[in-house]
């Protein structure tokens, strides 16, 4: 009979049990052969359950209960970042076609709106994750949402500050003709569009009107705005001013002799800008005159009310010349 290490055996002669010490190496043997029936037991067991029942092991349950729970949660947040995004896009186009449209301003050009993040690699902490993984998609999905929200809750910041100056959006806006009306004083030249250049005889495209008149009559800004350029060429627009009035507008007065105004200068609707005259590339003397809405020239003559009558007019400019706090473009007053 066998007890832990120990082995009795019957000694015939005496009758006795006497103990025998079993060996280590058998020992050891036995103990390697338990433990290998035990794992070819196991394994055994394992592909009997797992191949031949078709069954799966608990942890491999348990662990898909879990994916199964992340995997709904993840879809749901996606149905929630749809309808997110579909907000997120109505909002994109009020803003571009309707409220930036209002007060002039450029819509956001997608690669601002859809920009990436540079300089560093934002979702290295995704690189472990494949591609194709729905997370990892939804992760990088709700990262560019947020910066899209980012962008058109600025340009919404934007266009509120824009909004407070919306009254003073009508007495910016070229509306008056940029000389005297009276129709003794000019007469209309060269339209807006293409024509046959007066020089070269080519067909080209003429972006402004030509008031035709002689040397030396005033010039004024058809709406207030602040100087943005005052230029002196030999060719080309020759001495010409350009006057942004803000709200996506701009106004071009070309071939002038004198010049009134200096660059950052702000002006009124009816402030004299200076004198015509004859510079640059012309066959006589006329001011040549553009308007700009975001960038692109417009027909001048939709922006022109040539049924204003002098008086009407020169009230306005002798009532904007006596508040004027600008000294240089003051033609009366230097005369007299």
């Amino acid at each position: 009979m066998a007890k832990g290490a120990r082995k009795y055996r019957l000694n015939p002669q005496t009758l006795l049990y006497e103990t025998e010490k079993v060996p280590l190496g058998t020992r050891l043997s036995w103990i390697f052969g338990f433990v290998a029936g035990s794992l070819l037991l196991s394994f055994f067991w394992f592909w009997f359950y797992s191949s031949v029942l078709g069954l799966e092991s608990p942890k491999t349950l348990i662990l898909k209960k879990q994916n199964a729970r992340w995997t709904s949660r993840i879809e749901q947040m996606d149905r929630q970042l749809d309808a997110a995004q579909t907000t997120l896009e109505g909002l994109r186009i009020r803003d571009d076609e309707i409220y930036r449209n209002i007060f002039g301003m450029n819509p956001i050009a997608p690669e601002v709106r859809n920009a990436g993040f540079g300089g560093t690699n934002r979702y290295a902490y995704l690189d472990v994750i494949s591609d194709n993984s729905q997370l990892k998609k939804t992760a990088l999905r709700l990262d560019r949402l947020t910066k899209q929200a980012f962008v058109q809750s600025k340009s919404f910041d934007d266009v509120g500050a824009l909004s407070k100056r919306a009254g003073d959006m009508a007495s910016c806006i070229p509306l008056i003709p940029p000389v005297n009306p009276d129709p003794t004083k000019y007469r209309l030249t060269s339209p807006f569009g293409y024509r046959s250049d007066p020089i070269s005889g080519v067909s080209t495209f003429h972006a402004g009107i030509d008031f035709a008149m002689d040397q030396g009559n005033p010039i004024y800004s058809t709406g207030d705005g602040t100087v943005k350029t005052v230029s002196y060429e030999l060719g080309g627009y020759g001495n010409s001013v350009v006057i942004d009035h803000g709200f996506g507008y701009e106004t071009r007065y070309a071939h002038m002799h004198m010049i009134y105004v200096v660059e950052g200068m702000k002006v009124k609707r009816g402030e004299c800008l200076g004198t015509s005259g004859k510079t640059g590339k012309v066959t006589g003397p006329h001011l040549h005159y553009e308007v700009f809405y975001r960038g692109d020239h417009v027909n001048p003559m939709d922006y022109v009310d040539m049924d204003m009558t002098t008086e009407e007019y020169m009230t306005m400019v002798h009532k904007v010349e006596s508040e004027s706090k600008n000294v240089l473009n003051k033609p009366f007053e230097r005369i007299r």
